[in-house]
């Protein structure tokens, strides 16, 4: 029989359910070869776990921790983010040295010529030149 009941734990851990998970968590940690903090007296790994628990050689919180850390998938890295960021879309940006990026504008002639070159060769329409006389 353990020698150790719920009811030495319970003051240690919230509630019955939590307990179960952070006893099972320890045993499960005990077999896989962690260090127990007490002289195991011939008992099984819960029950050392619960010892462990009962008499706060453990701490509660840490097996928590511990538990939540080894179930999660995705660990979520708080990286600070840059002070400087330009805004995306903005008409005038302004660079890390504060000076202001200006585009070119094309006139439209421009960019009717710089079309005209990308067309294919056989759908290229003939130039038609104005009339001198008129």
């Amino acid at each position: 029989m353990a020698r150790v009941t719920v009811e030495d734990c319970i003051d240690k851990v919230e509630n019955r359910f939590d307990l179960v998970l952070l006893a099972s968590h320890r045993a499960r940690m005990i077999s896989s070869g962690s260090q127990i903090t007490l002289d195991r007296d011939n008992d099984k790994n819960p029950v050392v776990a619960l010892r462990e628990i009962a008499e706060e050689t453990i701490s509660p919180g840490d097996l928590k921790e511990d538990l939540i850390h080894t179930l999660q998938k995705y660990v979520e890295v708080d990286e600070p983010e840059p002070d400087n960021v330009p805004l995306i879309g903005s008409s005038g940006s302004v660079d890390a040295d504060d000076t202001e990026v200006i585009g070119e504008r094309m006139t439209e002639e421009e960019l009717l010529k710089g079309l005209e070159g990308l067309a294919p060769p056989e759908e290229r329409p003939e130039p038609v030149e104005p009339d001198e006389e008129e």
